[in-house]
């Protein structure tokens, strides 16, 4: 049977609304430590909302801020998932503590809980990004998994952080593997902004797809030297791209400037248990190249074809996975890769945004032979 996907009433919004931006960008070298009275602006009672190896992590970070600004803080774990599951409990928590503030530290998934908890107990929040591996940080939208890591919907949020607090001290500590997965989800912003949003009239759109095609073009500059210099100028401008600009596109471009296949392929692969080893712009690079093979498929684009050789080579370099092999999924059954297409291929699916009809067996089809 197809996995089912439920679906929720997005927030009602005026059409014209964009969230552009978080309300203050704080990022430099051990930044955290000379944040603290900003934050006590925003709340005395922070709940810090991570996943346990972070939050324990994070403790060192923070605990002094709150001591020195007399903030009373409580830490608590977005586990099992960015799920309903997790966010019932820490609806609790957030209530138990009477905060007045959420602090949301750690990647994507730690984030968007916090994100979407700050919103729906209509409290500040402040995102700490602990890696350069997605834009999460920045973006009025959380993603809702099921407790087995599976993804369900997305939530559209009524504003971008209030703060969002890059420390690059703190983002050296990461794995590089996050870099490059943050890579690989910044530059899918381009070859699905080119696709969605590439005729639009509209002045801010039309920024937003021109800003994607900047993002692209540093990232395929500067990726290779950013990764073997941690910590050097190239590395602090690949990091500003997959979290800060990156962030800008999906403010300026708003509803007229989705994700398209890239992220779809990503949403349905979660649905295979064997994918989730594989970090979430692992799965979106690979996702690009999916989206290429159908343009290439099912409209003869040529350029399509160009950009897809491109991008292999560039892959190579970095180490992003080229193939459902790279992802770890080779001994996967084609009835699991065959439900993934179907899930990709939902009627709500973004991979519908591409100007041309798409099957699961189509689908299916283009992301068995990436390599070709």
């Amino acid at each position: 049977m197809p996995t089912k996907i439920t679906q929720v009433t997005p927030v009602t919004t005026d059409i014209n609304s964009l969230f552009v931006s978080p309300t203050q960008v704080m990022q430099g070298e051990g930044v955290i430590s000379q944040a603290g009275e900003t934050i006590s602006r925003l709340g005395k009672r922070p709940l810090v909302v991570g996943g346990k190896e972070t939050l324990g992590m994070m403790s060192d970070y923070l605990k002094p801020v709150f001591q020195k600004f007399k903030l009373t803080g409580a830490f608590d774990s977005y586990a099992p998932d960015c799920s309903e599951t997790s966010l019932k409990t820490l609806s609790k928590t957030t209530q138990d503590h009477q905060a007045d503030l959420i602090i949301g530290v750690g990647g994507g998934k730690a984030l968007d809980t916090a994100k979407l908890l700050a919103h729906q107990q209509k409290l500040p929040i402040v995102t700490i990004p602990t890696s350069g591996a997605t834009c999460a940080a920045w973006t009025a939208l959380s993603n809702i998994y099921t407790n087995q890591g599976a993804f369900q919907y997305d939530v559209p949020l009524s504003r971008c952080p209030e703060l969002l607090i890059l420390d690059y001290d703190l983002i050296k500590t990461a794995p590089k593997r996050t870099l490059v997965a943050g890579i690989g989800d910044a530059i899918a912003k381009w070859y699905e902004a080119s696709v969605s949003s590439g005729q639009s009239k509209a002045t801010l759109t039309i920024a937003a797809v021109q800003q994607a095609r900047v993002l692209r073009d540093i990232l395929l500059q500067k990726s290779v030297s950013a990764l073997d210099n941690i910590g050097g100028e190239d590395w602090r401008e690949v990091v500003n791209a997959t979290v800060l600009l990156a962030g800008v596109i999906g403010g300026l471009g708003g509803a007229n400037c989705r994700t398209v296949a890239a992220h779809a392929v990503h949403n349905g692969l979660t649905h295979i248990p064997a994918a989730h080893d594989a970090l979430h712009g692992e799965k979106v690079a690979y996702g690009i190249l999916v989206q290429l093979r159908l343009e290439e498929m099912l409209q003869g684009n040529q350029l399509a074809t160009t950009s897809r050789q491109q991008l292999l080579k560039f892959y190579e370099k970095i180490g992003l996975p080229k193939s459902l092999e790279d992802l770890g999924l080779s001994q996967v059954t084609l009835e699991e890769l065959r439900r993934a297409a179907v899930v990709t291929c939902h009627p709500n699916s973004d991979i519908h945004r591409l100007p041309f009809k798409v099957s699961p067996e189509q689908l299916l089809s283009a992301m068995v032979s990436t390599l070709e």
